[in-house]
């Protein structure tokens, strides 16, 4: 089958307790980018049972077209049923591009999938885009230069360099994509769904897991990547306790407190509350990085803040590269003494 007989932009509308999981949003936000450059269309793939009525939220955010496979195994997530159904849209559709979600079930099901249809997938990327490959043409080679491909970026050997990979002789072009990376566009009021139904067979076999029980931990985490303002501290803030002038910090601005990975690893807080490459991508409209050095793991996770403030008493760290605004000095002093100016101005 030619390369040519792939068509349109798809990605997959990650639903959990049919609730649609905001990476979908995202995923269709970014697809609508790609298909624009392609001249093509968006299709949502929505997988579960008795989901249909969900199929307008994602027209909403701007899918074309939504592809449900409802089916009573697909009520709960396992990995066998789920890559028999979107393998079988893939073979049906024949999409030139697939974006799965990053998410604990998106890294499950989208290499299941990927090797079921032979072909590639990049995972965790933070930069999708349309282009040649290669990206420079060979001399003397460039009729072998590949047009409208998709470029897939993402950071390799533990962040220290950014990779771009293609998959220039394979359909689909299949890549996951970071929670938070990518914007989701502004709501379409009023939108409906264009509803395609597919019912493939999925067939029960021996790699079919049955679940026994569903328990539901119920926590009271706050989840950063909807914050705003986020006051994130490193290892320059030296404890737990410290942690304690960032939170006040947080509560004068109505933001969430955030770290590094190294006041994770020294027991500062939760992993949960973690930004950069092994923990989450935020875009906040401000973000403090105290006494955070600057390594690329971190700054992959929060470089797409709208405005960056850096307080570092070393002048030379790599934070500053990346920020708006940088204070030189120590934490301790100037962590408090902006807290106190900032509860006068606001009078709190």
């Amino acid at each position: 089958m030619g390369l040519e007989e792939y068509k349109g932009v798809f990605i997959y509308a990650q639903q959990v307790d049919n609730e649609i999981s905001p990476i979908a949003f995202e995923l269709i936000g970014k697809g609508k980018e790609l298909a624009k450059d392609l001249n093509t269309e968006v299709t949502a793939v929505l997988l579960g049972s008795n989901v249909k009525g969900l199929a307008d939220q994602l027209a909403v955010y701007g899918a074309d077209k939504v592809i449900v496979v409802d089916n009573p195994l697909l009520e709960t997530y396992r990995t066998e049923p789920y890559a028999q159904a979107l393998t079988a849209v893939i073979n049906e559709y024949k999409p030139e591009i697939m974006l799965v979600g990053a998410t604990a079930i998106g890294r499950d099901l989208g290499p299941t999938v990927s090797a079921r249809v032979q072909t590639g997938l990049t995972a965790d990327c933070t930069m999708l885009e349309i282009g040649d490959f290669p990206l420079v043409a060979v001399p003397g080679k460039e009729d072998q230069q590949k047009h409208n491909q998709l470029l897939m970026t993402r950071p390799a050997f533990g962040g220290n360099t950014i990779a771009t990979i293609a998959c220039p002789d394979n359909r689909p072009q299949m890549a996951t994509v970071r929670p938070g990376v990518m914007q989701k566009i502004a709501p379409i009021e009023g939108a409906k769904a264009n509803v395609v139904e597919f019912n493939p067979e999925l067939k029960e076999n021996n790699k079919y897991v049955e679940i026994e029980e569903v328990v539901k931990a119920v926590g009271n985490v706050e989840n950063i990547m909807d914050a705003k303002i986020l006051v994130s501290g490193g290892r320059g803030v030296g404890s737990a306790e410290n942690f304690g002038m960032l939170k006040e910090l947080a509560d004068v601005l109505g933001g969430m407190v955030s770290c590094s990975r190294a006041a994770v690893e020294n027991g500062w807080l939760a992993q949960d509350y973690q930004v950069g490459q092994t923990g989450k991508t935020v875009r906040p409209n401000v973000y403090f990085a105290i006494g955070i050095s600057g390594a690329i793991q971190h700054v992959a996770g929060m470089e797409e803040s709208d405005i960056i403030i850096a307080i570092n008493k070393d002048a030379d760290a790599p934070i500053f590269d990346v920020a708006d605004y940088g204070i030189v000095g120590d934490l301790n002093k100037i962590v408090p003494a902006l807290t106190a100016q900032l509860k006068a101005e606001l009078g709190k």
